[in-house]
């Protein structure tokens, strides 16, 4: 049978777009290749939808401020690190020998013992934080929009110039 002459306009289809109060929701571009076309460009989450030059400007503002707030954790972290390793509670000052008071040694390291599982329980919390946001921003890179990618790149310069003077230049690791 032949339909192609029924008007279909005002038929429910199953769903077949998202709506968002009853209204469609944009669609999102989804590229796997560089492109430099920002045509209903989402980033990351549907509602980060690029509408315009006003919105693509405002974006990778914001993507720069994102990364080199990365860096900016990262170097809390190290100095964190630093803070922790140079505590006068990381390691006794005084030496335990045979005539040390039993009592007296046993508070120092149990003293010792509670700030150091704090530490590494915060440093725990920290690296957690860190691998989080790195691989939010590899897939702020993987939107494959050289703007984004460029945004990407600027925001950790940026943030090294600001937050990781006192660290080498070189990366371990291409995430974080």
């Amino acid at each position: 049978m032949d339909h192609s002459h029924m008007d279909h306009a005002g038929m429910d289809h199953g769903g077949h777009g998202d709506m968002d109060h009853g209204m469609p929701m944009p669609m999102c571009n989804m590229n796997m290749l560089f492109t430099w076309d920002t045509t209903n460009l989402c980033i990351i989450f549907r509602f980060w939808h690029i509408r315009g030059p006003a919105s693509l400007v405002f974006s990778l503002l914001a993507i720069v401020a994102i990364v080199a707030g990365y860096e900016a954790l990262r170097e809390g972290t190290r100095r964190y690190e630093t803070w922790i390793s140079q505590s006068p509670d990381a390691a006794p000052n005084e030496q335990v020998t045979e005539d040390t008071p039993f009592l007296r040694a046993g508070r120092r390291e149990a003293a010792t013992a509670t700030i150091s599982q704090r530490a590494r329980i915060v440093k725990a919390a920290l690296y957690a934080v860190q691998n989080f946001y790195a691989f939010m921003i590899m897939l702020l890179f993987m939107t494959y929009n050289g703007f984004v990618m460029i945004a990407v790149a600027v925001g950790a310069g940026v943030g090294y110039y600001l937050f990781g003077s006192h660290t080498r230049a070189t990366k371990e690791t291409a995430c974080h």
